[in-house]
């Protein structure tokens, strides 16, 4: 999923005064500190055997080719790269334009797997790393990444945390520093993210003065569902994530920058 999403998720729409400045002006901070509902998550199962290539229920040659998959709004073509005894590269395009890197690393020992994303759909570069702990064994004579993995750690580079926002009792707008703007109301309606390849459209309900429900949809179908809840203090903001299309929760933290 694209960074960016990652991101606007964390807007906050409350109903107040137009007259009055929203408590949730300004910038907000994602709290990469916190690894929230990892665990909850559905494990990761790979396998690179026989020169084939099988991530869940995808499957490619593990040949460096560019491969024909079904299009989206972030790539048309996907490659796997065998590195070396240890570590795997896919990377994935969008009309031969790389758009996101992958770096799958085992551990010397076996049972730790370092996923490293590399996101240059933005104006500068975003990274996400992800730490996974081996739940199942490789098949003889399997590549090393290959097996059952759980999360356990999540960490992203600096910039993409950062946020800036302003609601009114009419809607919001939202933008960050990498070139994200999101101008929507309150009318239910969906209205698109700027600058996101996916094209990305996006209504919001507000279910009431501190949760606000936030329907994502690509394609005409609906991605995923973030609730959105702030607390009475004003200073921090829980997110929930939760996947139409995996099924997978995720949760994470804002707090609001001082002025």
């Amino acid at each position: 999923m694209k960074a960016t999403f990652f991101l606007l998720l964390a807007l906050c729409f409350v109903s107040t005064d137009a007259r009055s400045q929203s408590p949730f002006d300004g910038t907000w901070i994602i709290d990469t500190g916190k690894n929230e509902n990892l665990a909850s998550q559905k494990p990761r199962v790979l396998s690179v055997a026989d020169g084939v290539f099988h991530d869940g229920d995808r499957q490619l040659k593990a040949d460096g080719s560019d491969q024909k998959v079904p299009a989206t709004g972030y790539w048309d073509t996907v490659s796997v790269r065998i590195v070396g005894d240890r570590t795997v590269e896919i990377t994935s395009k969008k009309a031969g334009k790389p758009m996101y890197t992958e770096t799958d690393t085992v551990s010397a020992d076996g049972n730790t797997l370092t996923k490293v994303m590399k996101d240059t759909t933005e104006a500068e570069a975003v990274t996400f790393e992800s730490d996974f702990r081996r739940i199942a064994p490789a098949p003889a004579g399997a590549h090393a990444v290959s097996g059952s993995w759980q999360v356990f750690k999540q960490s992203r580079s600096e910039n993409s945390t950062i946020i800036k926002y302003k609601c009114t009792s009419q809607g919001f707008t939202a933008e960050t520093p990498l070139g994200e703007k999101l101008d929507a109301k309150f009318d239910g309606k969906l209205y698109e993210m700027e600058d996101d390849p996916g094209h990305t459209m996006v209504s919001v309900k507000l279910i009431n003065p501190y949760t606000v429900e936030q329907t994502n949809m690509r394609d005409g179908k609906i991605a995923f569902i973030v609730t959105l809840e702030v607390t009475p203090d004003g200073k921090s903001i829980h997110a929930t994530s939760r996947s139409k299309e995996g099924g997978n929760a995720k949760t994470w933290t804002l707090h609001k920058q001082s002025e």
